[in-house]
């Protein structure tokens, strides 16, 4: 076999799979058939050591077997979808024939698609080759924090518009954010995105039976949507964690100075703080908002009175009816 090949899956991008799966064999099948450099996959004989991987550390793909005991494979996929942020994570589910003697129900169970044993390997390979790559394809996410991208933004504020609902929007993004990146470079300022966003999702998460959403737009700009009672919490909580992992992306030198020396967008050397982060909130209270360009076009001048503070924080919009 040519490990080199990609078989099938899309670009030349490696590829990150949680197996959750005490079957040897089948982990054996699926290594052969992809390099590591192509497919990589992480393996649990259990499903309660996997959960805390996946949502720590999201995968491209999550294969869960239905003989696995702590946690049932339709639990699982249960607990990963109806996580907003990993709602979109591709699952697939293994079974035996004996689980096919009675219908499942497919909109309970979400799941993307399926393979039976005993395995066939051409079967095997073009299952998961078709899931990663409808996936990819269909997925609007940030490729770098894996949030839902601006089109599942634009589509959450408009629909929780259109039923009229209470809802708190936080745009929030990184105030010096490109200084640092020209000087430590882009790998390490994807770092600090990535950092940010973990920081969005646990911050949101630890308010248990709130409803949130969390996307990211763009670069350094992330979008908060959650009730109106807990939104100035939130910012807090954001803020205190922010600032508290920030500065160990610095080398040593400019972390004890709290500054750093770099090229402004004129291409002038200056003298710019430590990263910031700084939010704006737009409520929709009572149907106040009629389309989300309202929000966006009231979150702009929002943001510009936040950045006038050089250090984090937020500003909430008091115009309610």
């Amino acid at each position: 076999m040519d490990k080199n090949n990609n078989h099938g899956l899309l670009g030349l991008t490696k590829h990150k799979c949680i197996l959750i799966s005490s079957d040897n064999k089948f982990k054996e099948l699926l290594r052969d058939i992809w390099s590591e450099e192509t497919l990589e996959f992480i393996c649990y004989s259990q499903a309660r050591g996997a959960i805390e991987d996946i949502f720590n550390n999201p995968p491209d793909l999550l294969i869960v077997d239905n003989r696995v005991t702590d946690i049932s494979a339709s639990e699982v996929a249960r607990l990963v979808k109806s996580e907003n942020v990993y709602r979109q994570l591709p699952v697939i589910i293994c079974l035996d024939e004996k689980d096919l003697s009675t219908p499942w129900d497919w909109n309970e169970i979400e799941v993307d698609d399926f393979i039976v044993r005993p395995f066939f390997r051409p079967i095997v390979r073009e299952r998961v080759n078709l899931t990663l790559c409808r996936a990819v394809r269909a997925l609007d996410a940030n490729p770098l924090s894996k949030l839902p991208g601006n089109t599942s933004i634009i589509n959450k504020i408009q629909t929780l518009i259109d039923k009229n609902q209470d809802f708190a929007l936080a745009y929030c993004d990184l105030d010096y954010f490109k200084s640092f990146n020209d000087k430590y470079g882009f790998s390490r300022g994807d770092e600090v995105l990535s950092m940010t966003a973990r920081i969005i999702v646990n911050t949101v998460r630890g308010f248990v039976g709130e409803q949130t959403f969390v996307g990211h737009v763009g670069g350094d700009d992330f979008v908060v949507i959650t009730s109106p009672d807990i939104v100035e919490e939130a910012c807090k909580r954001i803020i205190f964690s922010f600032d508290g992992i920030v500065p160990n992306f610095y080398d040593i030198e400019d972390r004890k100075r709290k500054t750093i020396v770099s090229t402004d967008r004129q291409g002038v050397v200056q003298t710019f703080p430590l990263m910031a982060i700084s939010i704006a909130v737009v409520f929709n209270i009572d149907g106040k908002l009629k389309h989300f360009g309202e929000a966006s076009a009231i979150a702009m001048g929002l943001k510009k009175k936040a950045k006038e503070n050089p250090k984090s924080n937020y500003v909430l919009d008091r115009r309610t009816p």
